[in-house]
């Protein structure tokens, strides 16, 4: 079995990582594929900025991974270019001779997998593991909730703090908010500096 978890990863989060072990040790799978899309184009929207560059959002997700073997981060959806569909990963997985996938989605993408490419097609290829929503639903038939803690992290909470110049530690590793701070992405503010 292979955890499939794609998102914008802007920037990956504590619970983006507790969440992919939860969906790992769930499923008894041994590695779980973090995909960070190309162009996340259902991600832009007026008045906000954009997603950082997809360059940015690959490096920052390699560091966050870079401590559990069994977390792999793979590039496919950022060098295709343009829009990143899932059906086309998980075709181009099965290709590969990836049989057993567990797509894992948050609840808000799994209320929008009807507008998906082909959402017939991904229930085919992949069991869809939910994310929970904090006082959310349950995802209800076709879909299997991941028994993880309840975390109310979320990537626009931390570019949000970190454009007011609050701090995100905890809420994100600290060698991704290091990255954040060299290239300045988000408009934080300042060194990244621990604490003595």
């Amino acid at each position: 079995m292979l955890i499939v978890f794609g998102g914008t990863f802007d920037p990956p989060h504590v619970a983006h990582l507790v969440l992919a072990e939860c969906a790992r040790v769930q499923f008894a799978a041994q590695r779980v594929l973090f995909l960070p899309a190309g162009d996340p184009y259902h991600k832009r929207v007026e008045g906000r900025p954009a997603p950082a560059a997809a360059l940015h959002r690959v490096a920052m997700t390699r560091i966050a991974t870079q401590s559990n073997p069994a977390f792999l981060v793979d590039d496919r959806e950022v060098r295709r270019g343009g829009p990143t569909y899932t059906v086309d990963t998980l075709l181009e997985l099965h290709a590969e001779g990836e049989r057993e996938l567990a797509l894992v989605v948050g609840a808000d993408a799994w209320a929008d997998l009807p507008n998906w490419k082909e959402p017939g097609r991904i229930r085919e290829l992949a069991r869809i593991a939910v994310a929970p929503k904090p006082g959310g639903p349950a995802p209800g038939p076709g879909a299997v909730e991941v028994a993880m803690p309840p975390l109310a992290v979320s990537s626009t909470l931390i570019r949000e703090r970190l454009a007011a110049g609050l701090p995100v530690r905890y809420l994100l590793p600290e060698p991704v908010e290091a990255y954040i701070r060299q290239h300045g992405l988000y408009g934080a503010r300042g060194p990244f500096t621990l604490a003595p």
